[in-house]
């Protein structure tokens, strides 16, 4: 080392540099260990939140440690199976929200079931199904269920669980939206809907894009707060549950409410800017302005014609 180099070397700055460094993959671990499919800029938006008054440390920065240590998350393909079955004689609902784009909390709940392994022995495996409701303006699952067989039981248990944040509310205005699956189409379903005030709507067909809030929490949940983990048992799984769904209402950033939590978001009230094109929502603005345009391009009545808003004589 040169002269030069050895008094440039500034002790300090380097023994906090390695301060930052190591705060920050301490954070990670404990915050991977909670959901660890989470990705590298949602990790530095919660860091951001949490430490970065003291330990600031910027987003390239952010990225660079999670490179160097090799904690880039890796997705994989998962266990299919079929949890919807339209195949009944149940009454249906017309779809409400194709036109919807939410601007305030409680208009607008998704719901959907979704599976999970569980692991009862080393080569045999049986699944869990999850029921969610979530609230398609705030991202926040307000309702969830948990149980061994498809049965309407657990949905309807997810909805009572969403329903209790209605109890003080004067005036609801609230669409349900699902697909066509038989335990939301049941009369135990719908008539609980019904007596608290609430529209329902369902999917046209099973296309995934017709509900597609529903099928990203279900990815985000399997793929991402659930990536890699083995349960033995249904109770295991539960508990867990409980502890990761108040991380992700409470405390994990959200791309399509402007990095907020679920949380944050509940207190807002118009439109939400997202972090992500959204073609669905571009498509909605254009139909609507291509109304709006049509509607104030239409000729006037006749009775309009004059200032007095009277049809002009006609001369015979």
């Amino acid at each position: 080392m040169t002269k030069q180099a050895f008094y440039k070397f500034d002790e300090a700055k380097s023994l906090f540099k390695s301060l930052l460094i190591s705060n920050a993959l301490k954070f990670i671990m404990e915050v991977r260990a909670i959901d660890p499919g989470i990705g590298g800029m949602k990790l530095w938006h919660l860091y951001e939140q949490e430490q970065g008054l003291i330990y600031h440390i910027g987003r390239d920065k952010f990225e660079d440690i999670i490179d160097a240590y090799n904690l880039k998350v890796r997705k994989r393909k998962r266990i299919s199976t079929r949890t919807t079955d339209s195949n009944h004689n149940l009454p249906l609902y017309p779809n409400l929200v194709k036109e919807l784009i939410p601007t305030r909390p409680n208009q607008l709940w998704v719901g959907d079931i979704t599976y999970i392994p569980i692991w009862v022995s080393e080569h045999r495996y049986m699944f869990a199904y999850l029921s969610i409701i979530l609230d398609a303006y705030t991202e926040e699952i307000i309702g969830w269920s948990l149980g061994d067989t498809l049965e309407t039981c657990h949905p309807v248990e997810a909805l009572k669980m969403a329903l209790k944040r209605l109890e003080h509310m004067e005036k609801i205005d609230l669409i349900h939206h699902s697909d066509r699956g038989c335990q939301y189409a049941s009369a135990q379903y719908t008539e609980l809907l019904k007596a608290h005030g609430v529209k329902i709507s369902m999917t046209e067909s099973g296309n995934p894009k017709d509900n597609p809030q529903a099928e990203r929490i279900n990815s985000t949940v399997k793929n991402e707060l659930l990536k890699g983990l083995v349960y033995h048992s249904i109770e295991d799984l539960y508990n867990d549950l409980v502890i990761k769904i108040d991380f992700y209402n409470t405390r994990r950033p959200h791309m399509s409410i402007n990095m907020m939590t679920p949380a944050q978001a509940a207190c807002c009230e118009g439109e939400i800017k997202k972090r992500w094109h959204s073609y669905r929502d571009a498509a909605i603005r254009a139909n609507q302005e291509a109304l709006e345009i049509a509607g104030n391009s239409l000729p006037l009545p006749c009775c309009q014609g004059s200032p007095s808003g009277l049809r002009p004589p006609v001369n015979p």
